[in-house]
């Protein structure tokens, strides 16, 4: 809280003390350290320990996107002939929803003939295409007609190409192996977020902290109406570690 200070305290000097709020949105603490006040130190560790839980939560969601994008080119796309670039995240997502691609062509011949299973991702971007562009989905217009180019088109589009294709048939608990990698990536990208959210929330209230102690104690050398008032327990040791606990959702039940 606030208290009052006694008139045999040593004068302060704030005006060689100006730059210390902007040392604390550098530095958590420093401004408080320049201001000698023994509270740097909750700040300096609140900070360490922010920045220690961001490089563990990036860690985990880096190993855990490695495991499904390796499991997805070692089971679900290694029966595929072909270079197999790595795909963006939509990708690897919808290789989590579908259980196979299906193919791109369906007929070797000329033009391009879409797949026309529904239960694949490529199945049913056709039938979506259809149903988009075509008067009556299961009654094909004239091939040379705008309906039928333009679902076409839209179906060149999104299909997954022959490079990308991938089936979970053969070994459907893998896809399910799969899934928890992917959200257990996800997720601690997830926290990564709130992590350098509390890192932020903890630069603030350390500028706010020292700008407003040295405020006061202007006020206290030029006589201002907050003379001999300082705020050296204002923020809490508590305040500084809700930071952290706040940082985390609350656990799931």
């Amino acid at each position: 809280g606030i208290s009052a200070r006694g008139a045999s305290r040593a004068p302060a000097k704030p005006h060689s003390d100006w730059w210390a709020p902007a040392a604390s949105a550098v530095i958590p603490g420093a401004g408080q350290a320049r201001l000698k006040q023994d509270r740097f130190v909750a700040y300096l560790a609140v900070e360490g320990f922010l920045w220690a839980r961001y490089a563990v939560d990036h860690r985990t969601g880096v190993e855990e996107r490695n495991r499904y994008r390796g499991l997805a080119l070692q089971v679900s796309r290694a029966g595929f002939p072909g270079p197999k670039p790595q795909g963006d995240f939509e990708y690897y997502e919808r290789m989590e929803h579908w259980i196979a691609s299906g193919v791109y062509d369906a007929d070797p011949g000329p033009g391009i003939t879409p797949e026309s299973d529904t239960t694949t991702f490529n199945g049913a971007m056709w039938l979506l295409a259809r149903k988009t562009y075509w008067p009556a989905p299961d009654t094909p217009p004239p091939s040379g007609s705008d309906a039928y180019a333009a679902a076409l088109l839209f179906y060149q589009r999104y299909a997954v190409q022959p490079q990308f294709q991938w089936s979970w048939r053969a070994s459907p608990l893998h896809q399910d192996v799969y899934r928890r990698h992917i959200r257990a990536s996800n997720e601690a990208f997830r926290r990564t977020i709130t992590d350098l959210g509390a890192v932020i929330a903890n630069h603030v209230l350390s500028t706010v902290d020292a700008y407003v102690s040295l405020r006061l104690r202007l006020h206290e050398t030029t006589g201002g109406p907050d003379a001999g008032v300082d705020i050296g327990t204002s923020v809490s040791f508590e305040t500084l570690g809700s930071i952290a606990r706040r940082a985390r959702p609350a656990p799931r039940e």
